[in-house]
């Protein structure tokens, strides 16, 4: 309560009708109370604990410490790229220290899914939140482990673990913008409409995203390898960077099929993805492909999406939801519509800088002028280089021509063995001085 009072500067009794002094849930970063709006609105209170940021900070330079060790000394230390991945968990549990931010990524994704039938996220109460204290809107419904009372509400147990699947790759792909702490603990499923059911998200503390073209060749991988095309796949790798661009393609291409042919065999019901990609990134082990840190936590989560639609149903079967999901994804980016989307983006900046064309040009024209006059130079003062180089390597051998040049020219009062030697000898002896000394 002295933590809310000193963040929001009122009493906690002038700010709450009520407030429990009880938490609702307490973790290691913060816990949470219920309390009332004079308003009469049922919200929920999020506390930063004390003294965790330094805590945090400590643990973090030992993970730094740890990571430099293993990227010095393990075999695979530089490919797994240990201090990237922790520098990028750092501004993720940072993030999470900041309940501002915590309510900016909430309110986000509320607007992300707003009207939506798969997903409500409750709205935060801005007038009550800041970086220490996080206030929003309280919801009711049934924990998502809760197998039991789900079923019993008359839940379509099928589709919402479909609903899952598919609020997981639209958050992904339609918005690069996804809840990447999906453990049971932040799921609820409402209790309206349970033939048609609908989650409910919270703790937006640690959100993922995407670039357009991490966006890009994650779906073209996922798709070829639905479509069983290894080619591509071992050709999609090498062309984002993932593996060197000098990695032997068939080889790459080989490796992946005795991975994935295998478990194809099985029923698609009984396929794991999730699983399905470690056993790709180990196989891709082989051939120095580097961890991806902006893709660990979309890993994670999608393990996360998998395991718990599998626990509410069973037969769930990813490939069947996703892969349609991504066919049209690509099919919209390449329409006219899409194009012209990505295309209105950049139109305001483009329309800006037209001015300043005319001056862009004449400038990289200047410029390449001046490398060219550059160029000669430096091309002239190699040639000139060159010669000198060539005549400082000739010099030791002029002594040696000279003297045969005078043996040629003093023939006749040379000793006798030597006057002996072919007249054509000499000539040739003179020639070979001559053609030396022109080269």
């Amino acid at each position: 309560m002295a933590i809310i009072e000193n963040a929001l500067g009122k009493p906690v009794a002038e700010l709450f009708a009520q407030f429990s002094t009880e938490p609702m849930a307490s973790a290691s970063v913060a816990q949470v109370h219920a309390a009332t709006l004079h308003t009469g609105e049922e919200v929920v209170v999020k506390v930063i604990r004390p003294g965790i940021e330094k805590i945090i900070q400590q643990d973090i330079k030992l993970l730094f410490t740890i990571a430099r060790l293993l990227e010095k000394y393990l075999p695979d230390g530089r490919r797994l790229r240990p201090v990237d991945v922790v520098d990028d968990y750092q501004h993720t549990v940072l993030d999470e220290l900041d309940l501002q931010h915590e309510g900016a990524n909430t309110s986000q994704l509320r607007r992300n899914f707003e009207n939506s039938e798969l997903l409500y996220i409750p709205e935060v109460h801005w007038d009550f939140t800041n970086r220490h204290v996080l206030t929003m809107e309280r919801i009711h419904g049934i924990a998502v482990t809760n197998i039991d009372e789900l079923k019993a509400s008359g839940v379509n147990m099928p589709m919402l673990a479909e609903r899952g699947v598919e609020i997981f790759f639209t958050q992904v792909f339609r918005d690069s913008f996804f809840h990447a702490d999906m453990h049971p603990g932040n799921i609820f499923v409402s209790r309206e409409h349970p033939e048609r059911p609908q989650y409910i998200g919270i703790d937006c503390a640690i959100i993922g995203s995407l670039s357009d073209s991490d966006q890009y060749y994650l779906a073209r991988n996922l798709l070829a390898i639905f479509q069983r095309d290894y080619r591509l796949v071992a050709e999609l790798h090498v062309e984002c960077g993932w593996i060197p661009a000098d990695t032997r393609i068939h080889e790459f291409e080989s490796a992946i099929r005795s991975v994935c042919e295998p478990i194809f065999e099985k029923p698609l019901g009984e396929i794991s993805f999730g699983q399905l990609l470690v056993y790709l990134f180990q196989t891709a082990r082989r051939f120095e492909m580097e961890v991806q840190p902006s893709l660990v936590l979309l890993q994670k989560t999608l393990l996360n999406i998998e395991g718990l639609g599998r626990e509410l149903y069973p037969q769930l079967n990813l490939w069947d939801t996703a892969q349609p999901f991504l066919e049209q994804w690509l099919k919209d980016r390449y329409a006219p519509r899409g194009i012209y989307k990505r295309f209105s983006k950049h139109i305001p900046g483009w329309l800006e800088q037209l001015p300043h064309l005319p001056d862009a040009i004449m400038n990289n024209l200047q410029q390449s002028k001046q490398f060219q006059s550059i160029s000669e130079h430096q091309q002239k003062t190699i040639e000139q280089l060159s010669l000198q180089i060539n005549r400082q390597q000739r010099r030791p051998y002029l002594g040696i021509i000279a003297l045969l040049l005078a043996l040629a020219a003093a023939g006749p009062w040379l000793p006798e063995q030597i006057q002996q030697l072919p007249e054509i000898s000499w000539a040739a002896i003179a020639l070979t001085a001559i053609i030396w000394l022109k080269r």
